[in-house]
C-alpha cells in the first residue's frame, strides 16, 4: 500500500470516527475539498498523521470542534456576486410579491452576510415585513456570529461596492451602525430572521418554501450527496418556488431537473414547474 492509500484510509477512519462519535455525517464531502481541510488543522497541530488525531476526536470534544471549523464553508460576503441580486430583484421579488406570506429558505448561511443582504433587498422592495427567512447552517459558531450580525469594517469598501453593482436604491450605511473597528447590522433586519442549525446531509425538509438560496455550499460535496440535497430542496419548495444556486452549481445533471425551468442564463435561478 503506497502513501497516497495510507491517507485515504486514515482520512476514512477519521470521517467515520467524527460519524459515530459525533454524528457529523462529512463522508460524503468531496474528498478533495476535505483533504485540503485537514491539511491545514494538520498545520496547526503537533501531528503528523491523520492516524494520530482520531484518538484525540473520541476523547477531546475541544480538538473536534477545532477541526469541525475547518470543515465549515464560511467563505461570504455581502451581495457576493451583486448581478445575483439583481436577477432576484429583476425575476424574482415580482412573483413573490403574488404570495400573502413568502417562506424564503438561506441554506448553508454561513456568518450571515448574505442573509442580511437579501433582507435588505426585501427591504427595499417593500416585501421584508411580509416575509419569514429561515437561515441555516450546521455550525452553531457561525451561527452565533451571524445572530449577532457583527462584521469587520475592513470590509465594508468592498460590500459597498457590491451594494451598488446589486443595484442598492438607498446607502449601504443606512443599515449598520459603525462601532471602532466592527459594524453592526440594524436590528430591524433581524426580525423576520430564524438562524437556526440544520444540517443538509441529515436533517429533514422545511415545509411550503417559496424560495431556497444555497450557494456555493454544493460544490464541496460528492454526486451523492448532491442528489441528497437537491431532493430535500425539491420536497420543501411549493410548485411555481424558486432555488437559487451558486454560480459554479446547476442543476443541469440531476435526477430532478425535468421539474424545473432556468429563470435567467448564466445566473443558476430555477423556479420550480407548476405542473
Amino acid at each position: 500500500m503506497n502513501n497516497n492509500e495510507i491517507d485515504d484510509l486514515e482520512l476514512e477512519l477519521l470521517l467515520e470516527a467524527i460519524f459515530v462519535r459525533y454524528g457529523y455525517d462529512f463522508r460524503n464531502y468531496s474528498r478533495a475539498s476535505l483533504k485540503r481541510r485537514v491539511r491545514h488543522f494538520m498545520a496547526t497541530s503537533d501531528h503528523e498523521k491523520v492516524s494520530e488525531i482520531i484518538p484525540l476526536l473520541l476523547y477531546d470534544q475541544g480538538v473536534f470542534g477545532n477541526l469541525l471549523e475547518y470543515f465549515s464553508v464560511s467563505v461570504t460576503e455581502m451581495f457576493r456576486d451583486p448581478e445575483v441580486y439583481v436577477s432576484l430583484r429583476s425575476q424574482i421579488i415580482p412573483l413573490l410579491r403574488t404570495y400573502p406570506f413568502p417562506k424564503i429558505w438561506h441554506a448553508g448561511c454561513a456568518s450571515g452576510e448574505e442573509v442580511y443582504s437579501l433582507a435588505i433587498l426585501l427591504h427595499e422592495e417593500g416585501l421584508y415585513d411580509r416575509c419569514t427567512i429561515y437561515a441555516t447552517d450546521f455550525n452553531e459558531t457561525v451561527l452565533e456570529k451571524a445572530r449577532q450580525g457583527i462584521y469587520s469594517i475592513a470590509d465594508i469598501k468592498k460590500h459597498l461596492e457590491n451594494y451598488r453593482l446589486a443595484g442598492g436604491t438607498f446607502s449601504l450605511t443606512d443599515y449598520f451602525d459603525a462601532h471602532y473597528e466592527s459594524v453592526i447590522m440594524s436590528q430591524a433586519l433581524k426580525k423576520n430572521i430564524t438562524f437556526a442549525r440544520h444540517n443538509l446531509v441529515s436533517d429533514q425538509v422545511f415545509g411550503e418554501i417559496h424560495l431556497i438560496l444555497c450557494r456555493n455550499v454544493l460544490i464541496y460535496f460528492n454526486q451523492t450527496l448532491q442528489e441528497r440535497v437537491f431532493k430535500l430542496f425539491d420536497e420543501s419548495l411549493v410548485r411555481g418556488g424558486f432555488l437559487c444556486l451558486g454560480k459554479k452549481e446547476s442543476l443541469q445533471f440531476f435526477e430532478s431537473r425535468g421539474r424545473y425551468e432556468e429563470v435567467e442564463k448564466n445566473m443558476q435561478i430555477y423556479r420550480k414547474k407548476l405542473a
